[in-house]
């Protein structure tokens, strides 16, 4: 929310009318997927609250949930990439600064590196932490969150900038929902081979953070 606030904010001040334009359908697609995240995470929550029969099958209920969110990741993605290939059909195309083949091993390397590096900035930050008397939920949502992500929030607030407006919101918005229902679920169903499965059961902090961000998304 914080990068998409000055990707707008950049956006607008750059354009004549003071106004940013894009096109609505990733926020829609965006908010969709958070607002299917949330409703399973939400469920979980209200039966772990209330200590019913189904919080004691939290771990089965999160594998489903996880198998549909990706699921419909899988079929949302198929649809962009029927798309492009018929953009490409009808003689749309649009200039392309690398080869698909070292894009993708620039993808591959760039997150093995980024692997590298988040573990070395974990590391690093507990004795900071320590040291300043910093809370750990302050630490990861607002800290490590845009420490990490300093590229990603870099690359939107530039393209803003530069009046690539659609470019700017869908650098952002795809790492929300890509988190929602990608990352989140393969860690669900990842943590099975350990020995503390992950679930979507969260605090009510977060699910309000997560609904909140959803209905920022929609509304922009």
């Amino acid at each position: 929310m914080l990068i998409l606030g000055l990707a707008i904010v950049v956006g607008a001040w750059k354009s004549r009318d003071g106004v940013m334009r894009f096109q609505p359908r990733l926020p829609n697609d965006t908010a969709t997927f958070l607002l299917l995240a949330i409703f399973i995470i939400v469920l979980l929550g209200l039966s772990n609250s209330s200590g019913d029969r189904a919080s004691g099958h939290a771990t089965e209920i999160s594998v489903i949930g996880a198998v549909l969110l990706l699921g419909v990741y899988i079929v949302w993605l198929w649809s962009y990439l029927r798309q492009g290939a018929a953009d490409h059909a009808t003689g749309v195309r649009r200039e392309a600064g690398l080869r698909l083949s070292v894009a993708i091993w620039l993808i591959l390397g760039a997150g093995n590196a980024a692997t590298f590096v988040s573990e070395w900035l974990i590391h690093a930050i507990d004795p900071a932490v320590d040291a300043l008397g910093i809370s750990r939920a302050f630490t990861g949502p607002v800290v490590v969150a845009i420490a990490g992500n300093a590229v990603e929030n870099a690359v939107a607030v530039t393209s803003a900038a530069k009046g690539e407006k659609d470019l700017a919101v869908s650098v952002v918005k795809n790492a929300v929902s890509q988190t929602a229902v990608v990352v989140f679920p393969l860690l669900v169903l990842l943590s099975l081979f350990f020995a503390e499965p992950l679930t979507f059961v969260l605090d009510p902090i977060y699910i309000g953070a997560l609904f909140l961000t959803a209905i920022a998304l929609s509304g922009s």
